[in-house]
């Protein structure tokens, strides 16, 4: 099967970029330095395309009532041109994907699943649909997505639209005109800066990318790829699906229990797998198994994903789920689920990297914070 393209295709190709396939989409991995992408982003500002993120579209009087139902989040409190993070479950309180929802009006909302999860989520939405007077649609083909992420956002955005960016609090979005041309306008990312998503029309996504790449020209924008991405969201914490979430796991397991709202008012209380995360609540309150933590080290091998976290008498006692150079921070990071015991910031433990165990210190998560 062909990998499918993004509208800014060509233009990668013509900047150069190195392309690889990331959930069935030809995408770009990086343009030169991924190192330097990352940092540009950590001080100036990186421009993404971020097309093959999967857009769904819920609407009906009834959607945020089958949002509550279907997600773990209380949705439908929700205010319009508001944004909240939230994942869908299994019955099992496994983890499907996690996602973005934003209130694009009083009966409408956009639902921004990951490249890999799109069609899961768009097929677990339909199949909870019963009961519930709402339209579930697939908008994938509808939007082309790009990010401008990193201090110098605000400036380069600003230069090409009249909308209120101080205005436009973080996890809001507005509809507004950017370089001549409508989109949708979001505060959020995935990188640990301030900075937008821009949801636009296949048709307009060249042009929009070329008005931001003339108006960063003096500010240090740089087009940045997939792999600067990862790195920025690993420094930032920010978990990625298959690595720290998985159908294995609950979001109690990842230290998100934060995002199920048990007490919600709509469909009496009850959410596709509310039975199975209380007792996933109950036992990461009473004696978690197992926790997410940070690890760094100041040697020079990296720990990977796959790799295991071992105690100072060789014991294994958890799994690498993410591992990278950090750039910021100049060493060696990873994210890891350890035993409970081990868990405890500045406890000393090692990771077996190719037989060989490398000593880590366990973290608090997240590695890098931005200054407000």
């Amino acid at each position: 099967m062909s990998l499918r393209l993004t509208a800014l295709d060509a233009l990668h190709r013509s900047l150069g970029a190195t392309m690889t396939d990331f959930a069935g989409w030809d995408m770009p991995l990086r343009y030169g330095s991924e190192r330097e992408e990352h940092l540009a982003v950590r001080t100036k500002a990186g421009l993404f395309d971020l097309s093959h993120m999967g857009e769904i579209t819920v609407s009906g009087p009834q959607a945020g009532e089958f949002l509550d139902h279907a997600l773990v989040g209380f949705i439908s409190a929700l205010g319009v041109l508001r944004a909240r993070y939230t994942m869908i479950c299994r019955e099992d309180g496994g983890i499907l994907d996690d996602l973005i929802v934003y209130r694009t009006a009083e009966n409408e909302y956009m639902v921004v699943a990951n490249a890999s999860n799109a069609q899961v989520v768009l097929d677990a939405l339909a199949a909870r649909t019963e009961g519930f007077d709402v339209q579930v649609r697939d908008d994938r083909d509808a939007y082309a997505l790009i990010a401008v992420q990193g201090p110098e956002a605000n400036g380069i955005l600003g230069s090409v639209t009249d909308a209120d960016l101080p205005g436009l609090k973080y996890y809001a979005l507005l509809p507004a005109t950017v370089a001549g041309k409508d989109v949708w306008l979001a505060r959020t990312g995935y990188t640990g800066e301030d900075g937008f998503e821009i949801f636009c029309a296949p048709a307009d996504a060249a042009h929009l990318w070329t008005a931001l790449t003339e108006a960063g020209a003096d500010k240090g924008l740089v087009p940045c790829g997939l792999s600067c991405r990862d790195t920025l969201r690993l420094e930032a914490g920010m978990p990625l699906y298959g690595h720290e979430l998985t159908t294995e796991l609950t979001p109690f397991d990842a230290g998100l229990g934060r995002v199920v709202r048990f007490d919600k008012t709509t469909n009496g209380g009850e959410f596709v797998g509310r039975k199975a995360l209380e007792a996933a609540a109950a036992q990461a309150e009473a004696n978690p198994p197992r926790k997410l933590v940070g690890l760094v080290s100041d040697g020079k091998r990296v720990p990977r994903a796959e790799y295991t976290v071992v105690a100072g008498d060789g014991t294994p006692i958890g799994t690498i789920t993410s591992g990278s150079p950090s750039p910021t921070l100049g060493k060696p990071i990873a994210i890891a689920y350890v035993d409970a015991a081990h868990a405890e910031p500045g406890t000393a433990v090692a990771v077996d990297v190719r037989g060989k165990h490398e000593p880590v210190e366990v973290v608090a998560l997240p590695f890098y914070k931005r200054a407000r």
